[in-house]
């Protein structure tokens, strides 16, 4: 194994805690990954990890090394980038992650035009509906909704994801049209479980205030697609960012309700593993990006 891919190889294995994972990711055996560090605690003649069960820990010179490393990785890093910079080239591996329904829905669409405009480029596109550890799963990339609680991620704002009160018109000839918030109180809600305050659910009017309205419904789902499902087949009302319901609401399916209230609408950000050092391959993608999510950008 090489010095270069050696490195990384242990830079791995520091943050994975794990000889399995880092072998995986660096597309080789683990007892290859083991052998390798092996031979570099010889030749170093110092103990690099702790070895237990549970997996695997740095000692203090481990810990100091992996530091070291990091900036050798870094700096190798920007020296790649720089020659793809100097060419007007964006290349290598791109590997971002994203949710399940916004990923299949609007990033899919986004990452195929970009490849397009760059074909030396190659992506891995991960879809998840959890929170991913960019560090831990080499990420270089994620599109995150909501507010950033990581200050230490390097992160670009690209908008805003509105959301929409949704209903099909079979529900509504039967259970009535609600024309103010307090009216849900008596419908059927299709709730979804990870945001927008769960069973109750904030609207503001145009003149600034502000109702929470306790709901309650035969459906509750933190999948985005099931709820539309529901809604399209009249089982209640639903709350859906406009990137789900746009062509429902199109075709007539559902149709939009109290649109003089405006639901919370969440953040869009691109988030990276640190503000410093940006790759060519996520800056030239970021900034790509940051100009998809103006307008009614859910409608194109």
């Amino acid at each position: 194994m090489d010095t270069v891919a050696g490195l990384q190889l242990f830079i791995r294995v520091v943050e994975t805690g794990s000889f399995s994972k880092a072998s995986a990711d660096q597309g080789i055996t683990q007892p290859t990954a083991t052998k390798h560090v092996a031979a570099l605690e010889k030749r170093l003649g110092a103990r690099l990890f702790h070895r237990s069960t549970r997996g695997v820990t740095p000692t203090e010179v481990g810990a100091l090394y992996y530091e070291k490393c990091k900036v050798i990785a870094r700096q190798l890093e920007e020296a790649d980038s720089l020659a793809a910079l100097m060419q007007s080239r964006v290349q290598g591996t791109l590997r971002i992650s994203t949710s399940v329904a916004f990923g299949r829905r609007v990033l899919t669409p986004m990452v195929l035009r970009f490849m397009q405009q760059h074909p030396e480029l190659q992506v891995d596109l991960s879809f998840e509906d959890r929170y991913v550890n960019l560090v831990e799963q080499g990420t270089d990339l994620a599109l995150r909704m909501g507010r950033l609680a990581d200050s230490t991620l390097g992160a670009r704002w690209l908008g805003q994801n509105p959301w929409v009160l949704v209903g099909a018109k079979a529900y509504l000839a039967e259970h009535g049209t609600p024309r103010t918030p307090a009216d849900l109180a008596q419908h059927r809600a299709l709730v979804y479980s990870t945001v927008q305050g769960d069973d109750r659910w904030a609207f503001t009017g145009a003149d600034g205030t502000t109702q929470a309205v306790p709901v309650k419904g035969p459906l509750r789902s933190n999948n985005l697609s099931a709820l539309l499902a529901a809604a399209r087949n009249g089982m209640g009302l639903a709350i859906l960012p406009w990137y789900v319901a746009h062509e429902s609401v199109k075709n007539g399916s559902v149709k939009p309700l109290l649109e003089r209230w405006t639901l919370p609408a969440q953040e869009i950000h691109a988030v990276y593993p640190s503000p410093r050092h940006v790759p060519t391959k996520v800056s030239g993608f970021v900034g790509w990006l940051q100009g998809q999510f103006d307008g009614d950008w859910w409608a194109r």
